[in-house]
């Protein structure tokens, strides 16, 4: 009953987030209902022993857990549409402001998130000039809002939304940027992108194109280095995920951190480096949605380590997103890359296990069969996002991903390791930079090879959302279904057991179903 509460009470929260997003709610709408949830809260309360009492108290959590998404999305709405440069649209413009982000160079532009004294604008400009993270700039242009466009699938892709959860409400396109000054960026970021910049000078010296670019993609999610065609190759095999960063990234630093320090430090202190080597790797590869989930999951198993409590990912997902949600309740509805790594760990939560226990009767190598299993589990999840928002699906996703996957944590150390010994000397990480390239080599070819086939992907007609809701839905059918027979399965076997065991004057008679008993009876009995 306790899951279900905590469940009803998250899908709520999230559902009148996403209503409040998309339609305009009246603010008396939202105390209408936190007055009905006070109402059937009392009732449930003075009938707590009654049989509709759990009803009674799931419908009061979810009228006012829904009233609470819908008053934190009309709060964040205040920021936008109030802004004085409303009334220099489609005009030329002249701002001063600074660069608070990372410039974001593409292939022929540079996208430039500069802070005025009264907004966060997008410019965009030539590629050909340098800037830098900190800059004070005059930016001039013609001041217009996002608009939609349409994709080269035919998706209508909603900018302005996107820009949102960004929280820019204007751009200026083809903008002339001029550098006034610099030196005015946090000094602690300003310090390890520079650290970053370092490191990724350090790899192109050793390591040549296009495998650096894949190196520093798979270890710092730029994706930029790839450049169109092979990024296009990546998207056509269904691997473009190993350059997005995610979870497997961060923990990946966090055992690095952790081993560096076990020789010297107890648990408690090398926690505490865990935490800041998180914080620090998200502030250097930016904190886009996908790294904020996983940097939050990461810190909490290290926080149950050190509490000596047990990890539940289930839980920490569901916190994790409950709260980037309450930070930017925009990332619910216009944030592909939140929507789909949220997804995905679903995937590899729900349905790993319930493949594991139903599909995959004969055993196979460990390897093997969890990177195949991981591959199915997480494109079953993202499948209906894929199709609505991109309009494609690779069709050889899963055999690509289980020759590719093997291969992308040796890549990724000897990557590292030849960026961190390069710094030191680049005739020691020459022979490490060799095999690193040969490993990138590997992935790229595959790639590049099965991104020929001409059945690789299919295009997927236009469809509204409604069709992700009922895809979404069938398929939590069938995942309750198939868990519910096994778990009747598994009751059923347990209580055959027992009268079994019974029936012969057995000892183990007197243990219920379900409970432990000792590990020296035989397997059938276990």
């Amino acid at each position: 009953m306790q899951s279900q509460i905590v469940i009803s009470g998250v899908l709520s929260f999230l559902i009148g987030v996403g209503l409040r997003t998309v339609y305009e709610i009246p603010l008396e709408v939202v105390v209408w209902m936190l007055l009905l949830a006070l109402g059937v809260g009392l009732v449930w309360r003075r009938n707590s022993e009654a049989v509709s009492a759990p009803y009674l108290l799931i419908t009061s959590l979810v009228l006012f857990a829904s009233s609470l998404g819908i008053l934190r999305t009309e709060i964040a709405s205040w920021q936008f549409n109030k802004s004085p440069l409303e009334f220099s649209l489609g005009q030329p413009v002249m701002l001063e402001g600074v660069v608070v982000q990372e410039p974001d160079y593409r292939e022929k532009t540079v996208h430039l998130y500069i802070k005025t004294d009264d907004d966060l604008i997008l410019a965009t400009a030539d590629h050909l000039s340098a800037y830098s993270y900190g800059d004070r700039v005059i930016v001039s242009g013609k001041l217009e809002k996002p608009k939609e466009f349409e994709t080269d699938l035919g998706r209508t892709f909603d900018y302005p939304g996107y820009l949102k959860a960004k929280g820019v409400e204007y751009n200026i396109s083809f903008a002339e940027v001029e550098v006034v000054d610099s030196g005015e960026a946090n000094p602690i970021i300003a310090g390890l992108l520079y650290t970053k910049h370092r490191f990724i000078d350090s790899l192109e010296q050793i390591i040549p194109q296009p495998a650096v670019g894949l190196g520093e993609g798979l270890l710092l999610g730029v994706k930029s280095a790839l450049g169109e065609d092979i990024e296009q190759d990546f998207r056509r095999t269904g691997i473009i995920h190993i350059v997005v960063l995610s979870g497997y990234n961060v923990m990946l630093v966090v055992a690095f951190i952790m081993f560096c320090f076990s020789f010297l430090l107890p648990v408690r202190y090398r926690v505490v480096f865990g935490v800041l080597a998180i914080v620090c790797f998200a502030l250097i590869v930016g904190l886009s949605a996908t790294v904020v989930r996983a940097s939050i999951m990461a810190g909490l198993v290290l926080l149950a380590q050190v509490l000596g409590r047990r990890y539940d990912v289930m839980r920490a997902l569901l916190l994790t997103g409950v709260v980037m949600v309450c930070v930017n309740p925009y990332i619910l509805v216009y944030d592909i890359g939140f929507q789909l790594s949220f997804m995905a760990t679903l995937g590899l939560l729900l349905i790993v296990p319930e493949f594991e226990s139903t599909v995959i009767r004969k055993k196979s190598r460990p390897g093997w069969r969890e990177f195949f299993l991981a591959t199915v589990s997480t494109q079953i999840a993202v499948c209906p996002l894929l199709m609505y928002h991109i309009g494609e699906v690779s069709l050889i996703a899963v055999l690509v991903n289980v020759l590719v996957l093997p291969m992308v944590a040796p890549a990724m150390l000897l990557t590292f390791s030849t960026g961190l010994l390069g710094l030191v000397s680049t005739s020691l990480a020459g022979i490490i930079g060799y095999v690193s390239h040969i490993s990138l080599s590997y992935i790229l070819l595959v790639a590049k090879w099965f991104a020929m086939l001409p059945f690789a992907t299919v295009t997927i007609p236009e469809f509204s959302f409604g069709v992700v809701v009922v895809l979404y839905g069938l398929m939590m059918s069938a995942w309750y279904y198939f868990k519910t027979k096994k778990n009747s399965k598994s009751s059923l076997s347990d209580w055959t057991i027992v009268e079994e065991t019974e029936s012969v004057g057995g000892q183990i008679s007197k243990t219920p179903p379900g409970s432990p008993v000792d590990s020296d009876l035989p397997i059938f009995f276990r």
